[in-house]
């Protein structure tokens, strides 16, 4: 049996108020799958002690504590407070009692190792979660691995925030440095950035601290790194053929790689999958200090005039070819063609016209992370950065991060194979965005009594959820 038994409360006046009422019945589900994969205990143990006396929270209940309250709703540090003031809540919590300025005051104790150490912590709870799922969807994510890197900036306010800077769009932002596994949409590393830091500096050894946050038993598998242009550094592309992976990086549109459309027919050209007016060919071409092997895969999509600004400066003009990107509108209307160009540049092979699509629409993909960080930002609160000292806000930032590996690891463990993915819990079906699991699973209202020693969750009418994700987890094996 479970920690708490669920059922439907028939009566009319469930909800009335009471101190047994809690408005978070779903983190039940979380203490279980907290539990059943030893998330605080591995967090402890790779993290080690942040303060001399063995009492009180440790590092593992300060992350869980964090994203819990933000898988909870709650946008700020107060918000640990308000999670405090629902008592029954706090009997189904993971980490019950833990309060705002202590946990502020744990966050400043860390050392940048220690950050480090954390994703040790989460690499161990991966593994454990890999290991518990269905073995035919632990073939399946043996089979491939694709590693997505990429930023996204956190705009904040205040002139005494530390550990922030000015973007090239004169916003003050922190920015998250982020590798995730993206066929679990998991996050393996992370990093905090100010908004003046550039994240090539430090992509090889993100790269390399991802590779090692894997399960051991994929880490033999085809291993393929995606990143955007904000990679496009041949040091990257070397740090992954060292650890024999392969990669598709972004090239920037540079005058060198314009000058190779004039070397391709349109009989180089071919229809590109699942994009109406794309089209993919590939040239021969190495930028200087890449890895040999490198080849150049060039994506053409056909615009209409309306989709182009008239503003040069606009992000979709500077895809045009050089030729037409300073022609004014009703000059640019009258061409045969207007065509938004991207160049990948990567070692897969490209060899045949179906390797390269195939290839590039792999590539496409690459809009996983930025679901991952859609998620942290809309679903937790990433949104934002709440303190004025850097270490506290890397504590929000991961805790953001654990949020979503918490949904992620609970749609591996609960949902149902399905081909090459799994159904989980959303509303069609697929993977259930933190959103939609704080709707449907955690803040379901529900009145926590106890009869005959045991805890029972009442639940209203029509909510089922939580009792089918409890049941499941509850068949996992529990940690030794």
């Amino acid at each position: 049996m479970g920690r708490w038994l669920v059922v439907r409360n028939s009566r009319a006046d469930w909800i009335a108020l009471s101190v047994s009422l809690t408005q978070v019945s779903g983190m039940a589900a979380v203490t279980e799958l907290v539990d059943r994969l030893g998330v605080i205990a591995e967090l402890d143990e790779a993290v080690g002690p942040i303060k001399e006396r063995d009492r009180g929270f440790g590092p593992g209940e300060l992350m869980v504590g964090l994203a819990c309250a933000q898988l909870a709703g709650q946008d700020f540090l107060v918000g640990l407070d308000r999670v405090r003031e629902d008592a029954a809540g706090q009997k189904i919590s993971p980490v019950p009692g833990l309060p705002s300025t202590t946990a502020a005051g744990l966050a400043r104790r860390f050392t940048d190792p220690q950050w480090t150490a954390v994703e040790a912590g989460i690499a161990a709870v991966t593994e454990r979660a890999y290991e518990l799922s269905p073995a035919a969807r632990r073939a399946r994510l043996a089979a491939s691995v694709t590693i997505d890197l990429d930023t996204s900036d956190v705009e904040v306010y205040g002139r005494k925030k530390r550990g922030v800077a000015y973007n090239h769009e004169g916003r003050r932002v922190g920015r998250p440095h982020v590798a995730c596994w993206a066929e679990t949409e998991a996050v393996l590393a992370a990093e905090l950035f100010s908004g003046n830091d550039d994240a090539r500096a430090s992509a090889p050894a993100m790269l390399r601290r991802a590779l090692k946050g894997l399960p051991r038993a994929v880490r033999g598998a085809r291993i393929r790194l995606r990143a955007d242009t904000g990679y496009f550094d041949g040091a990257l592309a070397r740090a992954a053929l060292a650890e024999g992976a392969e990669f598709a990086i972004g090239a920037k549109r540079i005058a060198p790689l314009w000058r190779l459309l004039d070397g391709l027919s349109e009989d180089d050209w071919t229809d590109a999958r699942d994009m109406t007016g794309a089209q993919v060919a590939v040239a021969s071409y190495r930028p200087n200090w890449w890895p040999t092997g490198t080849e150049i895969l060039i994506r053409r999509v056909k615009l209409d005039i309306s989709q182009v600004s008239a503003d040069p400066r606009s992000r979709r003009r500077r895809t045009l070819h050089p030729n037409q990107r300073t022609l004014p509108l009703d000059e640019l209307g009258s061409a045969d063609w207007i065509y938004a160009y991207s160049f990948i540049c990567t070692n897969i092979d490209v060899s045949t016209p179906a390797k390269a699509v195939a290839v590039e629409y792999w590539y496409r993909h690459r809009t996983t992370i930025e679901n991952l960080f859609r998620d942290s930002k809309h679903g937790a609160a990433l949104r934002h950065l709440p303190s004025g000292y850097k270490e506290v806000n890397t504590a929000w930032m991961h805790g953001a991060l654990l949020a979503v590996n918490i949904a992620a690891w609970l749609h591996e463990l609960t949902g149902k194979p399905d081909g090459e993915t799994v159904t989980g819990h959303g509303i069609r079906g697929g993977k259930a965005m933190i959103a939609t699991l704080r709707h449907r699973l955690i803040c379901v209202p529900a009145r926590l009594i106890s009869h005959a020693g045991q805890a029972i969750l009442r639940l209203p009418p029509g909510h089922h959820l939580l009792a089918g994700i409890l049941t499941t987890l509850r068949t996992l094996p529990a940690i030794p």
